[in-house]
């Protein structure tokens, strides 16, 4: 074998390993990331998802967020379950919305604490017209005087410009970055 033929094959081989190790080192990211990002009770999200018209991987990029899929997690402030609902929220919302009467126990129930999580994302998004202020108002509470200066919001677009409040600022940006990874992983159209 001539020396031009045996580097050719070496080329060869080292490519080919290469693009073998690439397709592997990009398969164990994606299981990685799926592993973080999961697809847990898919049911109750697809249901509440086309009950209320608020997309899916908002759904789970919030649940990511605020519990990690942990039902049973309570923060310090006091909110509850999967999508973290204050108590005080859950009655307003079934006061006011839904007209139901259930026990605050039941925000530990996933399919309790999903329905009214999105029904609440939904209700914030059709009073802001913006996901972005939506998430802000669920992390931060919806009647913040913040949310309504146009020196945090936009006046003509309606957008956020800066969040004066840090913690709330990197909700934002964490459910926005859980909400690409799931387009990303899942809800992609390729």
């Amino acid at each position: 074998m001539n020396k031009a033929v045996k580097n050719t094959t070496a080329i060869i081989i080292i490519l080919t390993l290469s693009i073998i190790l690439g397709y592997v080192f990009s398969r164990i990211i994606v299981s990685i990331e799926k592993n973080n990002h999961p697809l847990k009770y898919e049911d109750m999200v697809e249901k509440y998802s086309k009950e209320y018209k608020v997309p899916q991987e908002i759904i789970y990029a919030v649940i990511k967020a605020e519990s990690g899929f942990r039902a049973d997690v309570v923060s310090g402030a006091g909110a509850v379950g999967l999508m973290q609902i204050m108590p005080d929220t859950f009655d307003w919302l079934m006061k006011y919305q839904t007209k139901e009467e259930l026990s605050h126990g039941l925000l530990y129930d996933p399919d309790t604490n999903i329905k009214y999580g999105t029904y609440y994302l939904n209700y914030l998004y059709k009073r802001f017209n913006s996901w972005d202020i939506a998430f802000a108002a669920y992390n931060g509470g919806p009647n913040r005087e913040w949310l309504s200066n146009p020196e945090y919001i936009n006046a003509e677009t309606g957008e956020i410009v800066h969040i004066p409040i840090e913690e709330t600022r990197n909700y934002v940006k964490r459910v926005n970055k859980n909400i690409e990874v799931y387009k990303r992983l899942y809800f992609s159209k390729n």
